[in-house]
């Protein structure tokens, strides 16, 4: 934690060279993308986009999930999602999933999460998009099926959602699915036309 704290406290020491760059920060942000991740630390979309401050809009959470849309809950996933899509008017969302993912490998694998209720009922909303391969748990520890379909399932979700319909239909939003690999590096894309996710 030292290391962090010293690193914070001298932070606005080492940005002098960009000073000008975060003042107009003070006047708003205008980022064309919403990038939805997991909130695993092995995760970090600036390194992966190679981004810089202001780029990236983004929505973390375990398991990279996007609930339902449901006009009667009130959800972080939801007020971000419109705030993207009807304020800031970003052109792409990203749903990216990872390999070797926590909440995605306790769904495929059914483990018992009594002892953690919130995850147990937060993962519940993964469960019906994977209900398929279920019957198998998944031998490679990467899980790449059952997250490319996760992430795949997601999509799907966001499409319920009346402000990410209304702007896909008028043509001025785009939805992209990847997969990572933590272990390589590697971002697969998935293809609207044969719905598979390839490394370009």
């Amino acid at each position: 934690m030292k290391k962090l704290l010293d690193n914070a406290r001298t932070f606005h020491d080492r940005i002098a060279s960009q000073r000008e760059t975060f003042l107009r920060f003070a006047a708003g942000q205008s980022p064309s993308i919403l990038f939805i991740t997991c909130s695993d630390s092995r995760v970090v979309p600036a390194l992966i986009l190679r981004t810089g401050p202001g780029e990236v809009f983004e929505l973390r959470n375990a398991g990279n999930i996007v609930p339902p849309y449901d006009p009667d809950r009130f959800s972080g996933e939801a007020a971000t999602l419109q705030y993207a899509v009807d304020v800031l008017q970003v052109k792409d969302i990203v749903v990216c999933g990872h390999s070797h993912c926590g909440a995605i490998g306790a769904v495929a694998s059914g483990q018992d999460l009594a002892a953690l209720p919130s995850v147990d009922r937060w993962v519940s909303f993964a469960r019906p998009g994977l209900a398929q391969l279920l019957d198998t748990p998944p031998q490679d520890p990467a899980m790449g099926a059952f997250v490319q379909r996760h992430v795949a399932t997601q999509l799907d979700t966001l499409r319920g959602y009346p402000e990410v319909a209304s702007a896909v239909t008028a043509g001025r939003l785009r939805l992209h699915g990847w997969y990572y690999r933590v272990d390589t590096a590697e971002v697969l894309e998935l293809d609207d036309g044969d719905g598979e996710f390839h490394l370009h």
